[in-house]
């Protein structure tokens, strides 16, 4: 039998291990009977896709951040075109990314390939014109939040309710005893997990305000110890950055070593982003923080319609998690809330509750993992065409 071409784009790490899994869940189903191609990091070249330029060149968030590159990426969309375009897939799968991947499908709307999109655009959050939009090029979305499928349906787009792919990460089988034997650090010392995002433009905003709650940290818990987990996005820039502070930072890599870190930590400092539903499965009491370029908040501010920016906190419409967000996000009151949570070094019942309660609605304890439901749907889009 003829294999199955599958042509997957993701456009940052979060979108890299959803396309990996999916290629996993694939693979499973199809007996291996199918190629990829396409875009995407370290994780989805490990299931055995060649990228067709490096994936960190779409990481890029933000109006102010993205304008210097825009020439490029007009080359790389017209790259990617010409390259679905000669192989023909019978299926494209987009993950994220809209910026990068809808003005991809939309030029290849009629041209026999089924377009099948991966993690629905927060039409709930900001523009909620965008269904009506991308329900005109689509012919399937897949979303990763319970709430979501009304939404494009209303507008016509077929749409499945997966479940989101942190239930499948392997946060809870890890073990934050032997992560700080194998740092040396003591079971006693209060340790803090750095999270200042996958992006470069998030990195930069985020780590000269983290070094400067540091030491105000220290100042009343002078044992703290740092660890900071990073990402090939933005590994260097981070190593380079915390190089100069005047405070130790263990640099960690690789989804062992970030899982070991959650479960050994009594807190955690997050850029608001997936890597907060990483935590709240892990338990790890967390201050989630986000900054960005001031005519990109301006802008934000004025279209954005939620309340939070954490899923947690907008599953249960309220703040389960701490929020610290742009003019809040200062030294002064990170370092409030981390010491508040260092000294209760625990969560209590009810937040463990709030945090369990938040991965149930995401689809954990269902039959079939999120991306075996994911690989399920193109594959019956594929046999539909």
């Amino acid at each position: 039998m003829t294999k199955k071409r599958i042509y997957l784009i993701a456009g940052e790490p979060s979108g890299d291990l959803l396309g990996a899994r999916l290629m996993r869940g694939l693979k499973e189903q199809t007996n291996n009977n199918i190629e990829f191609f396409g875009i995407g990091g370290p994780n989805m070249e490990a299931e055995g896709m060649t990228s067709l330029f490096p994936m960190k060149e779409l990481s890029i968030m933000g109006l102010a951040e993205i304008i210097p590159h825009i020439p490029k990426i007009l080359k790389r969309i017209k790259q990617t075109i010409q390259n679905i375009e000669t192989l023909k897939p019978d299926c494209l799968v987009t993950i994220d990314a809209p910026g990068f991947t809808f003005r991809v499908a939309k030029k290849l709307k009629g041209k026999g390939i089924p377009l099948c999109h991966y993690v629905a655009p927060s039409v709930w959050a900001w523009k909620p014109k965008r269904a009506k939009k991308v329900a005109q090029f689509l012919d399937h979305l897949m979303v990763l939040l319970p709430f979501e499928p009304p939404y494009f349906e209303r507008e016509g787009l077929a749409t499945t309710f997966v479940g989101h792919s942190v239930i499948e990460s392997e946060v809870e089988q890890a073990d934050g005893d032997a992560f700080r034997a194998r740092h040396g650090i003591p079971q006693d010392v209060p340790l803090l997990c750095l999270l200042p995002g996958s992006r470069q433009s998030e990195t930069s905003q985020l780590l000269p305000v983290f070094e400067d709650a540091l030491a105000l940290i220290r100042k009343q818990v002078p044992n703290l110890r740092i660890v900071l987990p990073t990402v090939s996005t933005v590994a260097t820039i981070v190593k380079e950055t915390t190089a100069g502070w005047n405070i130790p930072v263990l640099i960690v890599e690789g989804n062992d070593e970030k899982f070991g870190t959650f479960k050994a930590a009594n807190v955690a400092l997050a850029a608001s982003g997936t890597v907060s539903l990483e935590l709240a499965l892990a338990q790890t009491p967390t201050v989630i923080t986000y900054r960005m370029k001031k005519i990109t908040h301006w802008l934000a501010k004025r279209l954005i319609k939620v309340k939070y920016a954490s899923i947690v906190n907008l599953l249960h419409d309220r703040e389960v998690m701490p929020e610290l967000l742009q003019d809040d996000c200062t030294p002064e009151n990170i370092a409030t809330e981390v010491i508040g949570l260092l000294k209760k070094d625990r969560l209590n019942s009810a937040q463990q509750a709030d945090l369990e309660s938040a991965m149930v609605m995401l689809g954990k304890g269902e039959a079939d993992l999120p991306s075996k439901r994911a690989a399920k749907c193109v594959l019956s889009l594929i046999t539909k065409e």
